[in-house]
């Protein structure tokens, strides 16, 4: 199996999706214990609830698991929350603090799957960024994520159900921010946060160069949002997923039309 899927479009907008993919290699696969194998900290679904939201928005997919190597973490090994309970570029434990490896990888393991799999990923995803821009004088990353509402060991309390990560305005235009915010605030019965638990993965903060015409912003979606139940088997429900997608189509809507009549790109529009 490829460690990344791409589908072009002709859309000023590029979908990141690190964190959707279910593959584990069978000798990484044998390493991990019971817990671990159950993949609990998929991004379950989030390709699926993104399929033609945006029809024409390109789509860079890890096929790989997280728990593999971590496709939204920096390949240095830093922290993104210094301080803070996180998982690293190959986590030793779930969301919960738990372990979940019979035998954990050592630094030559971690570094062999970051040029297997985390390289082709962000390499591909660079590409994709660069051929939109060049082609729109902009491109917009959207990175999408979804995680479980209640998460003590990460968080306290219940997660709101967007969450939108720009680093504390730093990754984007602020009329980007501001799109996803209005439509977020506005969505009735959701509840919205901006640069809360989650102000944007590794992926946002790194790509980001607005004065370069490339803007980044993370959604970290609650799974209950979209999901039956934040469990096991993690089933998808059409008719939440339907609502939601309405306001996630007038986010990446919005933020397209944006792209491409403003002047955010470096010297205007041509």
């Amino acid at each position: 199996m490829t460690p990344v899927e791409v589908h072009r479009g002709d859309s000023p907008i590029v979908l990141g999706l690190p964190h959707t993919g279910t593959h584990v290699p069978e000798g990484i696969l044998g390493d991990l214990n019971p817990r671990g194998r159950g993949l609990d900290d998929t991004d379950w679904h989030i390709d699926r609830l993104y399929d033609g939201v945006l029809p024409g928005a390109s789509t860079v997919r890890a096929t790989f698991h997280r728990y593999v190597v971590d496709a939204n973490r920096d390949p240095s090994g830093a922290s993104l929350y210094p301080g803070q309970n996180t998982t690293g570029l190959v986590p030793l434990t779930d969301f919960d603090g738990n372990d979940i490896w019979k035998n954990a990888p050592d630094a030559e393991a971690v570094e062999a799957r970051r040029a297997a799999f985390h390289a082709p990923y962000h390499a591909a995803l660079k590409a994709e960024l660069d051929r939109v821009r060049d082609i729109h004088g902009i491109a917009i990353l959207y990175d999408c994520h979804s995680i479980r509402s209640n998460i003590p060991y990460l968080f306290d309390g219940i997660l709101p159900d967007f969450n939108i990560g720009t680093n504390v305005g730093t990754t984007c235009d602020p009329a980007i921010e501001a799109i996803v915010e209005k439509i977020c605030t506005a969505a009735e019965g959701y509840s919205s946060v901006t640069n809360g638990r989650f102000k944007g993965g590794w992926t946002t903060r790194h790509y980001a160069q607005p004065d370069s015409g490339i803007h980044a912003i993370q959604m970290e979606l609650a799974q209950s949002t979209y999901l039956i139940a934040e469990a096991a088997p993690w089933t998808y429900d059409d008719a939440k997923a339907a609502r939601l997608r309405e306001h996630l189509t007038a986010i990446l809507t919005n933020l397209a039309d944006l792209a491409l009549t403003s002047t955010l790109a470096p010297g205007g529009k041509p």
